[in-house]
């Protein structure tokens, strides 16, 4: 008995399987579509649970460029035994090469919900970042990874400098982990609300009053280096800031994405 690409859609439908696996089933039962769909449930690839409610909060990352952009794409599951499986890890691979040639991982979404069926874990696109690299720009690309998967990548795209240069702040913010390129881009509230948490801290320690202000002000500043990348002391020298490490080169574009952020 034959069977058609509907045949196969429609036994994923029923039973939630991947596309793979209703195939094989199909073939394997000369396209007895009952019997296919018996199979599957025997052999637990039919999806018996939703898991989307399930928390997923481990995963990985990984990077892509070519044709002007660069881009990282997060896969998120619920464990790090599956985060570090070679399906699981190919997928990955695959949706940040389709973000780059695509701008988007939307042709892969069956690959995913296959994922989800085979793996059993909830399995789900997390964050996905796409960045121009211009004309004489320069862009590079850090994966940090451990065990074998990417927990940690980052993009910079420089105007002026090097491709030497933009690994270097590459690798430091890797390690700095900075939610912001500029002191401009974060949000007034948050800056406002530390500054009051940092006036109470200042005025329970008893500091005289004439001096609070500028206590403060030192205070949020420091607090701006932990936020801001450009502010931020340059990983292999501390004495020296990302800004000065650029000198006359300027941060185009900038991305990081990290399990956990």
């Amino acid at each position: 008995m034959s069977f058609t690409a509907k045949d196969v859609q429609a036994l994923r439908q029923a039973t939630g399987a991947g596309m793979m696996d209703a195939k094989r089933a199909l073939a394997e039962t000369d396209g007895d579509f009952d019997a296919a769909a018996k199979s599957l449930r025997e052999k637990g690839l039919a999806k018996s649970v939703d898991r989307s409610d399930r928390a997923n909060s481990q995963g990985a990352v990984a990077v892509a460029s070519g044709d002007g952009v660069a881009a990282i794409v997060e896969l998120k599951c619920e464990t790090d035994f599956v985060a570090k499986s070679a399906e699981f890890l190919e997928v990955l691979d695959q949706l940040a090469a389709a973000v780059v040639r695509d701008g988007s991982a939307d042709s892969l979404k069956e690959r995913v919900d296959d994922l989800k069926v085979t793996l059993k874990e909830n399995i789900e696109v997390g964050r996905v970042e796409r960045v121009d690299v211009g004309a004489g720009q320069v862009v590079d690309t850090y994966l940090h990874k451990q065990e074998g998967r990417g927990v940690n990548a980052v993009i910079v795209v420089l105007g002026g400098g090097d491709q030497e240069l933009a690994h270097e702040v590459a690798v430091s913010a890797a390690f700095s982990k900075p939610k912001y390129l500029t002191r401009d881009e974060v949000p007034q509230a948050d800056a406002d609300e530390e500054r009051a948490t940092l006036e109470g801290i200042t005025r329970a320690e008893g500091k005289p009053e004439q001096a609070i202000e500028k206590i403060v002000e030192g205070r949020l500043n420091a607090w701006y280096k932990n936020q801001v990348l450009l502010e931020q002391p340059y990983a292999k020298d501390d004495k020296q800031s990302i800004t000065e490490l650029l000198g006359d080169a300027k941060i185009a574009g900038f991305a990081q994405v990290y399990i956990g952020s």
